[in-house]
């Protein structure tokens, strides 16, 4: 049986002016989590998530809800299926074919599976950067985007982020879960168990 990580993470979101709260477990080489962020900025809103993979880190499905004063509740299913076909509320979107992960936005745990799938956060060194096409999801709108993102890892288990004119050296911990994410959020509570 493999071995269950246990983990629990909590953020500041300083881009929503709010948190967010991931409890999730890593099974070999999957991930399930669910979490709960509140935002400030465009709202207030809360946001409710889970998010479940497959082998090798890759998105099986992305379950958003979002709800507050001036925002009607939504609601947003977002899967991948086997064949790499990805579904928004069950309508097909050719647009994502390729992409194996969702990025949730303001939401630091989507940025787990890429770096954890190529072991970005472990390099010792400098390394190539990596390109991936994401299914990105605003919030609160819960649009669903296709993001061209590239991960470059720097060494010390930070790795530098970019996508269009943005970027940001993340500093993940030993499981490749986000500690601080300049320009949008900063862990400050952890736990495993």
């Amino acid at each position: 049986m493999r071995d269950v990580e246990r983990f629990t993470r909590t953020w500041e979101v300083s881009a929503g002016r709010g948190y967010d709260t991931a409890w999730g477990e890593f099974h070999g080489d999957r991930l399930r989590a669910r979490g709960r962020a509140f935002a400030l900025e465009g709202g207030p809103y809360w946001v409710g998530y889970t998010l479940d993979t497959g082998p090798g880190w890759v998105t099986r499905s992305l379950r958003v809800s979002v709800e507050g004063p001036g925002h009607s509740a939504r609601e947003l299913d977002l899967v991948r299926g086997d064949d790499g076909r990805w579904t928004v509320d069950g309508q097909v979107r050719s647009e994502f074919d390729g992409a194996l992960d969702c990025d949730l936005g303001l939401c630091p745990m989507t940025n787990t599976m890429p770096v954890r799938r190529h072991g970005l956060h472990l390099r010792e060194g400098e390394g190539a950067p990596r390109e991936f096409l994401m299914a990105w999801v605003s919030v609160p709108e819960l649009t669903v985007l296709p993001s061209t993102q590239t991960y470059t890892p720097l060494g010390g288990r930070r790795v530098r982020y970019a996508s269009g004119t943005f970027r940001s050296d993340i500093a993940f911990d030993a499981a490749g879960l986000v500690r601080d994410y300049p320009g949008l959020a900063t862990g400050l509570s952890g736990s495993d168990g």
